[in-house]
């Protein structure tokens, strides 16, 4: 029978000196099982032994990675990777192609129920037709026929093959149990893949050649010793398999009804859990192995990106969410947009996302400084001063302090100093003042480097200013969400508040509110006439503000904001800067013009005052622990 013969792969599993399991090699030193056969490896040692090489002995074996299943009948993730303590001169299991699962056709599988403890046994059936994930996690088997061997007790973790091609595609994980019904339980193989990553890059991609000298494919051997998978003919050399990506299994943290195959319970059928689609893409997509090969060349780039806002950038309104855990590595991903992803553009789109983050020039490294300033509570004339250094994603608070505003200065710069210690040498810095909303006018551009030098400090380091009001978290997420339709902008349109004041604030909030944009000034936050519109500037909230601290104040002026206003000119020669400035950009651009005008008097940008608040350039400040998943092992 082609799904065993010559399969030297198939696994006994025992734990304890007992026979617990079966189970299926997939390198020459890794064997996947289910997790509840080997639940007592914390107390019991574990061994492998491979039936078909009768005379070569018991393997040890740890468990290196876990789906997560805790135990439970109804818990999913039950898949646990065994290392073996040496590798096997055996050839892995070949995989299927992940979109083989579903269809009428015979499937084998080898297990050790009670009375096959040492040679084993056989089981045959087929999946059912409907192309269904139970819960999201199970395909369901049904007995090939009305007689012969059921599924039972000694076939948990055992492989799901084909008969045709001896190909891999799944796992048992349970059985009906009850007498007279032969159903039960696969976890195929790119869910397995969901909590064991590394599987992702050994299971070929969806549209390979399925049967062996199938026209127009090729079965090839692996180059890494870790045996032969189906790949679609290409013009030219077979391509190489490439390395594995690596990186831990996430746990799974919700359960639906499952019953194992240690376990001879009656089949009760439980209430069911959600059950999910995982519609077959179009054989051959013309993107899936362009895909597959830009993920190959991500992992070994190293690329780091966030798999679950790579798929939702893709996903169409129709597609499904992601797992609720999310993706363990961005092969997970794609095998989500292969396998389970009915619309064949989603994975053009994401094909094409993943592109254009590896074609991008690299971002440089980034840092900053937050300067927190307010009212200390305790006298018009103390301070509180609270400056955090930003970097690699991480907040590094220097020492508070209360000061007396006549040290202000000075200790501003020595706690700027300090933080300078925590960023990475040559990144883009920034050095952001939180300030109460009555102090935004404040020129801490202009104060002192340090001591000992007089160099305005926005001449040195590009210098903003933010309302310290608007670091709420609220606040924050909404500024996010601008700063994301920003990015894609080459320049932007500033949206003109001029001296006399004639524009409703209600509308100017529904117009910074409906095109994200900056918002400039052509008089001081002091005027009366606009103070309302600064006002809900602040709290549309706009991502970038501008004006002049020496601006039109039209109470003493008495200016109407004619053409020949300052406050229109400067409006004017802020146009042409916005409009050509990535808004991103706009701190290192201004520290241009105030190095430009601290030469030149007269310069419209002397006492420019710039407040640009992208949050993602800080952290959450009162999140400082970094949490992460690991697999239990």
């Amino acid at each position: 029978m082609t799904g065993l013969k010559g399969a030297e792969w198939h696994a006994r599993i025992e734990c304890g000196a007992r026979v617990s399991g079966a189970g299926f090699l997939v390198t020459r030193d890794k064997v996947l099982t289910c997790a509840h056969v080997v639940d007592s490896s914390d107390l019991d040692p574990v061994t492998v032994t491979f039936p078909q090489r009768p005379g070569d002995a018991p393997v040890a074996a740890r468990v290196v990675a876990h789906g997560g299943w805790d135990g439970r009948t109804s818990e999913l993730g039950d898949l646990a990777v065994l290392e073996l303590d040496r590798e096997v001169g055996i050839a892995p299991a070949p995989l299927a192609p992940a979109d083989v699962a579903h269809g009428d056709r015979k499937l084998v599988a080898y297990g050790f129920p009670a009375g096959y403890d040492d040679d084993g046994t056989i089981a045959e059936f087929r999946t059912v037709a409907a192309q269904l994930l139970i819960g999201g996690e199970w395909i369901q088997l049904e007995a090939w026929s009305g007689h012969g061997q059921p599924l039972a007790v000694g076939f948990s973790g055992a492989a799901v093959t084909l008969v045709d091609t001896g190909q891999v595609i799944g796992m048992v994980t349970a059985a009906a149990g009850a007498p007279g019904v032969r159903t039960g339980r696969m976890m195929p193989t790119h869910v397995l893949a969901r909590y064991w990553p590394d599987l992702s890059a050994l299971v070929p991609a969806p549209g390979a050649a399925r049967v062996r000298g199938m026209p127009g494919s090729a079965y090839l051997p692996r180059t890494d010793g870790l045996g032969s998978a189906y790949l679609p003919r290409t013009a030219g050399p077979a391509p190489a398999y490439l390395p594995r990506p690596t990186g831990p299994a996430p746990a799974h943290p919700h359960g639906a009804p499952a019953t194992d195959l240690r376990h001879p319970y009656p089949y009760a059928t439980p209430a069911p859990g959600p059950v999910h689609g995982a519609p077959t893409p179009p054989l051959g997509h013309p993107d899936g192995p362009r895909l597959r090969a830009l993920v190959e060349k991500a992992a070994r780039a190293g690329l780091d990106c966030d798999p679950v806002r790579l798929y939702a950038a893709a996903a169409g309104p129709f597609d499904p969410m992601p797992p609720p855990e999310g993706f363990g590595s961005l092969w997970s991903a794609a095998w989500f947009v292969l396998c389970e992803v009915d619309d064949p553009a989603t994975v053009t789109r994401f094909a094409d996302r993943l592109d254009a983050l590896l074609t991008a020039p690299p971002r440089a490294e980034t840092g900053a400084i937050l300067v927190e300033l307010g009212h200390s509570g305790a006298g018009d004339d103390l301070v509180r001063v609270e400056v955090s250094a930003y970097s690699a994603g991480r907040r590094h608070p220097v020492p508070a302090e209360t000061v007396p505003k006549s040290r202000l200065r000075a200790y501003v710069q020595d706690r700027i100093e300090d933080a300078f210690c925590h960023l990475t040498p040559g990144a883009d810095e920034l050095i952001a003042f939180a300030l109460p909303r009555d102090w935004l006018d404040w020129p801490v551009d202009r104060w002192e480097k340090g001591p000992d030098d007089d160099t305005p400090l926005g001449c040195v380091h590009p210098v903003v200013v933010t309302d310290h009001a608007r670091r709420r978290t609220s606040t924050r997420h909404v500024l996010t969400s601008a700063w994301q339709h920003l990015d894609s902008r080459p320049g932007a349109r500033v949206h003109r508040v001029g001296c006399d004041g004639l524009e409703d604030p209600r509308k100017l909030r529904l117009a910074l509110q409906s095109e994200v944009c900056p918002a400039g000034f052509g008089a001081t936050p002091r005027s009366a006439r606009t103070r309302p519109h600064f006002e809900t500037s602040l709290t549309a909230p706009a991502p970038v503000i501008v004006w002049s601290r020496r601006g039109c104040d039209p109470e003493e002026a008495d200016c109407d904001g004619t053409s020949d206003c300052p406050g229109t000119a400067f409006l004017d020669a802020l146009d042409t800067l916005v409009s050509r400035v990535p808004p991103t950009q706009l701190p290192r651009r201004v520290l241009s013009l105030r190095q430009r005008a601290d030469a030149e008097d007269d310069h419209w940008a002397r006492d420019i005052q710039l407040l640009w608040d992208d949050p993602r350039r800080f952290t959450d400040p009162h999140t400082t622990a970094v949490h992460r998943r690991s697999p239990v092992a």
